[in-house]
């Protein structure tokens, strides 16, 4: 039985979402940031209808150096405790399920694409908040692999990366979720200047072009057209989308690359914070197929 993607995401993982309720509305003008309910509706109106076998998230804070990784521990579990955070993220549990045999298919197919990966399995490898994050919210028993992204690559190498991940999905016979977990523009105030920029609204996002090249690619998701954001990838890259858009171009890649007609819908508002884009876009699996 061949693998299948069966549904791919551009999910937030901003620290904000592990705030308190007090805290969020405290820090958004009494109001709920929409990444929350997204949250819950991404669970109930698709997860828990797609019922993957394999969760796959494509990690923009895992940053490696002379290759690709891919977690490849039948468990990975413990409490969490962010460096970068450890006020807001401190002690989080989490225990996920993992799935050795993909992991290990994905390294190879990813070394035949001509891009160096390997799979790890190390018990004290470390994990990263834009994986813990969505588990938080999403999962549910699935298996969940986390992807390295190379901070020495370009478009075309995870681009290719995308590849491999698909051509092991297809010989899995497994039915795969591909989450890239990170935001869009991705450039914050300086720290004197960030308690001023702490609300929702996109009027803080860090600057007028950052805000209108988001909102062009947005559109360009929602008439599916995944090449005009590859093809322009050299101009978005002056607005510093978060780990070079990695997360997103290894997805799209897995989805067929510039042929890929997927339709993105917001299950999110585009919101702030301190300077950065979030937002959550779902991709649903056109009838005719991915590409």
């Amino acid at each position: 039985m061949m693998g299948e993607i069966v549904g791919a995401g551009l999910l937030s993982h901003v620290p904000t979402i592990m705030l308190s309720k007090e805290i969020r509305y405290e820090l958004n003008e009494g109001k709920e940031i929409s990444l929350i309910p997204g949250f819950d509706r991404i669970r109930k109106e698709v997860l828990d209808v797609l019922k993957p076998d394999v969760v796959i998230v494509l990690d923009t804070h895992w940053g490696t150096l002379v290759e690709y990784v891919v977690t490849s521990h039948a468990r990975r579990a413990g409490k969490y405790t962010s460096e970068e955070l450890p006020r807001g993220m401190h002690q989080v549990p989490y225990d996920l399920k993992g799935d050795p045999d993909l992991a290990n298919a994905m390294a190879e197919e990813v070394n035949k694409e001509g891009v160096r990966c390997s799979a790890i399995d190390d018990p004290y490898l470390p994990i990263h908040y834009p994986t813990i994050n969505l588990a938080h919210y999403l999962e549910q028993g699935e298996a969940w692999i986390s992807v390295s992204c190379a901070m020495t690559a370009g478009a075309d190498e995870n681009l290719a990366v995308g590849r491999g991940i698909a051509n092991a999905i297809a010989k899995s016979g497994k039915k795969v979720v591909i989450l890239a977990s990170g935001s869009m523009s991705h450039t914050f105030y300086p720290f004197n200047e960030l308690h001023l920029h702490e609300s929702s609204d996109p009027k803080h996002i860090f600057s007028d072009g950052a805000r209108e090249a988001d909102y062009e690619r947005l559109a360009w998701f929602k008439q599916g057209d995944h090449a005009s954001v590859i093809n322009n990838m050299d101009d978005y890259y002056q607005y510093k989308p978060e780990g070079r858009f990695a997360h997103y171009l290894m997805m799209v890649g897995a989805l067929g690359s510039d042929k890929c007609k997927a339709i993105g819908r917001q299950f999110s508002d585009y919101e702030n914070s301190v300077g950065t884009s979030q937002v959550h876009v779902w991709f649903d699996r056109p009838e005719e197929g991915w590409s």
